[in-house]
C-alpha cells in the first residue's frame, strides 16, 4: 500500500488542502459568535496566541507523524508502538462519526444556495423556513445525498487529481469571496459599531470561560485529533518544510476566521441595531439570522448567494478531508483500493447520515442522551473523542516515542525554530489544556456550565 500511496505535488497543494480542511463551518458561524460573546478584541488576541503555540504544536505533531510513517492514523500509532494501536482506532472513529452529520449540514447549505438563487433572500428569511425544512420527511436526506455525492466524486479522483485540484481552485475563491462580503458588510449603515466591537478589547470580559472558549474554537477549527492532519501528512512530499507549511495553514485558518467575523458581526449589528445577542450560536446564525440580514440589505439576494457559495466551498473542503481520512483508513487497514474505499465510505455516510438528516423530523422521537441524532454525534465526536485522542497523542509522542522523533523529521527541511516551545507544549502544557477542554466541553454539553 505504501508504494502506491498518493501524494501532493507541492507544498502549496498540501497547504491549500490542509487549510481547506481547517477552514470550515466552525470558522464561519462559531468563531464570530464566540468573538462577540467573549469581548471581541480580547478573544481575538487570546485565540491568536493559542493558535501559534498550542495549535501549532498539535498540528506539527500530527503532520509529522503522518509523513514519517506514510500511514493514516490507524497504522501510524501501531507502526511506532503496537501497544498503543488503540489510539489509532480511537482516532479513526472521529471522522467516521463526523463526516455523515457534516454531510447533512452541507446539504442544508446546498438547499439555501438553491433557494437564494431560485426565490431570493426574502423566501429564505420567512419565519420558520429553516424549521420547516429540517423537519421535512425527505428534503434533508435528499440534500445530504447531493452533498456527499459531490464529495465522493472529488475524493475518488485521488490526492492530486481530486483533492489537490479542488482545493487549489476553491481556497483562493473562498478568500476572494470572504474579502468581498466583508467589505460590503462593514460599509452598511450602522455596521461600524460592529467593527469596533469586534476589534476593541473588553478586558472586563476576560475569564476562565474566555480562555476555554478560545481553546475549544482553536482546537476544532484547525482540524486537530480527527486523523485528518496525520492522513494529509502521509501524502506530504519528503522535500517540503513542515514548519513553514504549518505556519501557512495557521495563517489561512486564522485569516478566514477573522474575515468571517468581519462578514457577520458588522452585518448582524447593523440589522439588529447593535444587539450582540442576535449572534446566536449554531444553525440559528447561519440559517435563520443571516437570511434575515440579507433580506434587509440592498443587493441582499446577490450577497446572500455569494455568501452561501462561500460557505459551500468551506463545508466542501472540510468534508473532503474528513471523507479522505476515512478512505485512507480503509485503505491502510483493509488494503482496499481507492474506488472500493470510496464506495464503503459513501455507504457509511448515507446510512449514518440518514439518522442525522431525519433526526429533527421523522426520527425526532428517538433522542440518545436527550439529543437529536446530529447533536448527539457532534457531542460524542467533538466534546468527548477529540480531546481524548489529542491528550493520548501528546502523552504518546511526548513520553513514549519521545520528542526527538518528531524533531528529527521536522529538521529534515527546517531549522525548527519553535522547537523549545514545541517540547514544552506537547509534554506539559497541551495535556493540561486538553484535560480542561474535555471536562469543560462535556460539562457544557450536559448543561452543567455555560461556555
Amino acid at each position: 500500500m505504501n508504494k502506491k500511496r498518493g501524494s501532493f505535488s507541492s507544498r502549496i497543494g498540501f497547504v491549500l488542502a490542509a487549510a481547506g480542511s481547517a477552514v470550515g463551518l466552525g470558522n464561519l458561524w462559531r468563531f464570530p459568535y464566540l468573538a462577540a460573546k467573549y469581548g471581541g478584541g480580547t478573544f481575538l488576541l487570546i485565540y491568536i496566541i493559542l493558535a501559534v503555540t498550542f495549535g501549532y504544536s498539535l498540528m506539527t505533531a500530527e503532520i509529522t507523524l503522518g509523513r514519517s510513517t506514510r500511514l493514516s492514523a490507524v497504522g501510524a500509532y501501531d507502526k511506532l508502538n503496537k501497544k498503543f494501536h488503540f489510539i489509532g482506532l480511537l482516532t479513526c472513529l472521529v471522522p467516521i462519526i463526523i463526516v455523515p452529520y457534516y454531510g447533512v449540514i452541507g446539504g442544508w447549505i446546498v438547499k439555501y444556495m438553491a433557494v437564494f438563487i431560485k426565490d431570493g433572500a426574502a423566501a429564505a428569511a420567512t419565519d420558520n423556513y429553516f424549521t420547516n425544512f429540517i423537519t421535512n420527511p425527505w428534503q434533508p436526506f435528499f440534500f445530504l445525498v447531493v452533498f456527499i455525492t459531490i464529495t465522493a466524486v472529488i475524493v475518488s479522483m485521488g490526492v492530486k487529481g481530486g483533492i489537490e485540484k479542488a482545493s487549489t481552485l476553491m481556497m483562493p475563491l473562498l478568500i476572494v469571496l470572504s474579502i468581498i462580503i466583508a467589505l460590503y458588510s462593514i460599509t452598511r449603515p450602522g455596521a461600524w459599531e460592529g467593527v469596533k466591537y469586534y476589534f476593541t478589547p473588553h478586558l472586563s470580559d476576560v475569564s476562565p470561560n474566555t480562555l476555554l472558549g478560545a481553546m475549544g474554537q482553536m482546537f476544532y477549527s484547525m482540524s486537530l485529533a480527527m486523523g485528518i492532519m496525520v492522513t494529509y501528512g502521509s501524502y506530504m512530499p519528503d522535500g517540503e518544510d513542515i514548519e513553514k507549511s504549518v505556519g501557512q495553514i495557521e495563517l489561512f485558518d486564522t485569516g478566514v476566521a477573522l474575515l468571517a467575523g468581519l462578514m457577520i458581526i458588522p452585518a448582524v449589528f447593523a440589522f439588529s441595531g447593535g444587539d450582540s445577542e442576535a449572534l446566536n450560536a449554531g444553525p440559528g446564525l447561519m440559517f435563520v439570522t443571516m437570511p434575515k440580514v440579507f433580506a434587509s440589505m440592498q443587493l441582499g439576494t446577490l450577497i446572500g448567494i455569494t455568501f452561501f457559495v462561500l460557505v459551500f466551498f468551506a463545508a466542501l473542503t472540510s468534508c473532503i478531508s474528513l471523507y479522505e481520512t476515512v478512505v485512507s483508513i480503509l485503505g491502510d487497514r483493509f488494503h482496499m483500493n481507492r474506488r472500493n474505499a470510496c464506495i464503503v465510505t459513501y455507504i457509511i455516510c448515507i446510512v449514518l447520515g440518514l439518522l442525522s438528516a431525519m433526526g429533527y423530523g421523522t426520527l425526532s422521537g428517538i433522542q440518545p442522551l436527550g439529543m437529536a441524532f446530529l447533536d448527539f454525534f457532534d457531542f460524542i465526536s467533538n466534546s468527548v473523542l477529540m480531546p481524548i485522542v489529542a491528550l493520548l497523542s501528546c502523552l504518546f509522542l511526548g513520553w513514549v516515542v519521545g520528542i526527538d522523533y518528531i524533531a528529527k523529521e521536522v529538521k529534515k527541511n527546517s531549522s525548527f525554530r519553535r522547537e523549545p516551545m514545541f517540547r514544552v507544549m506537547i509534554r506539559w502544557i497541551a495535556p493540561i489544556f486538553l484535560v480542561a477542554i474535555l471536562v469543560s466541553s462535556v460539562m457544557s454539553a450536559l448543561g452543567i456550565i455555560s461556555i
